[in-house]
Formats: structure tokens, sequence, C-alpha cells
């Protein structure tokens, strides 16, 4: 089966996604992360570099939860919402 390519829409929300981890990531090692979500470390890397645009679900919620972004306001500053509680950690 063959993918049919991103969108640059897509391929924007990607970058916004990593982008965001990294901010919510903060001062914290990417190692320590992965560790704490699951994900390996070079997945972390490619997701917060926007190399990987299309992470499932699952993996974006385990970041989240490591980092400790709920999903509701991940979602809202992904769609352009103002995230009233994180302001500038969510401004990507």
């Amino acid at each position: 089966m063959v993918r049919p390519p991103l969108s640059p829409e897509e391929r924007e929300r990607g970058r916004r996604l990593g982008a965001l981890l990294r901010a919510a990531r903060g001062s914290r090692p990417p190692a320590e992360v992965a560790a704490a979500s699951g994900v390996s470390l070079e997945a972390l890397r490619k997701i917060e570099s926007g190399r990987v645009p299309t992470p499932a679900f699952f993996t974006v919620a385990a970041l989240a939860g490591a980092v400790g972004l709920p999903l509701d306001e991940l979602a809202a500053a992904l769609a352009g919402e103002l995230v009233p509680d994180r302001g500038s950690a969510l401004s990507a």
C-alpha cells in the first residue's frame, strides 16, 4: 500500500508539533523524556525536528505525558488556539 504524500499543511503541523514538544521538554535531556515516555530517542529527535510530521497518536500521547503537556492543550495549540495556562511555552 502506497501512502499518499503529505500536504504542506500537514508538514507544517508536524513542525509545530515538534516545536511544542521541544518547548514543553524545556531543559530536560531528550534521553530522559524518551525513557519516561517509552519512545526511542531517535523517534523523539525525528518528531522534535519535524522529520516525522505524523507520528502515531499513542506516541504523541506518551511524549505529551512525559513532559506534562495535557493533550487538550497540545491539540488547541496545534489548531492555533490560544492556551491561557501555558502562554509562551506553547507559542511555537
